[in-house]
């Protein structure tokens, strides 16, 4: 089976973020397809979009799978289900998001899923904890991560010591 590379986002702003964050890498890794191959440091950001809710903790994990990209989201789903996920109104408040951000170097839309992420060069909390894992990361269709990173800098982001 081919082994394709994808990243993945993850955020929580609700119940303790920092430990769902580090249960949901440990659930990952459990994930039949998926291997786990490093995990970013976290990050606490401001909320987006919906302010009135409480800070994200943010960080991005490198896997390794034979997964389709949709299997992959499908996976993603299913353990921010575990970990109660309910989708109220967009941009909510969440204990836990998991997002494909890139597979490969694809490019991909479909009901329900973009590769890369389509928002994710305009955020700092998606790209400070993927340059830590990939400097020379390339985003399919937008460039080098790391210039997209420099128009990212107007964004407050917190490294969080654990």
């Amino acid at each position: 089976m081919t082994q394709h590379i994808a990243f993945i986002g993850l955020g929580s702003n609700l119940g303790d973020s920092c430990e769902q964050i580090k249960l949901a890498f440990t659930k990952i890794a459990e994930f039949p397809g998926i291997n786990l191959l490093a995990a970013s440091s976290l990050y606490r950001s401001a909320p987006i979009g919906f302010l009135e809710q409480p800070d994200f903790v943010n960080a991005v994990a490198k896997v390794a799978t034979h997964l389709t990209p949709q299997a992959l989201l499908v996976a993603l789903l299913a353990i921010e289900q575990h970990y109660g996920r309910e989708r109220t109104f967009h941009n909510a408040p969440r204990t836990l998001d998991l997002d494909v951000l890139l597979y490969d170097d694809l490019q991909l839309q479909k009901q329900g899923l973009t590769v890369p992420h389509p928002k994710m060069h305009l955020r700092a909390f998606v790209l400070l904890p993927l340059l830590e894992l990939a400097p020379d990361c390339m985003i399919p269709a937008i460039g080098s991560a790391r210039l997209a990173m420099r128009d990212c800098r107007d964004q407050s982001l917190e490294k969080i010591k654990t």
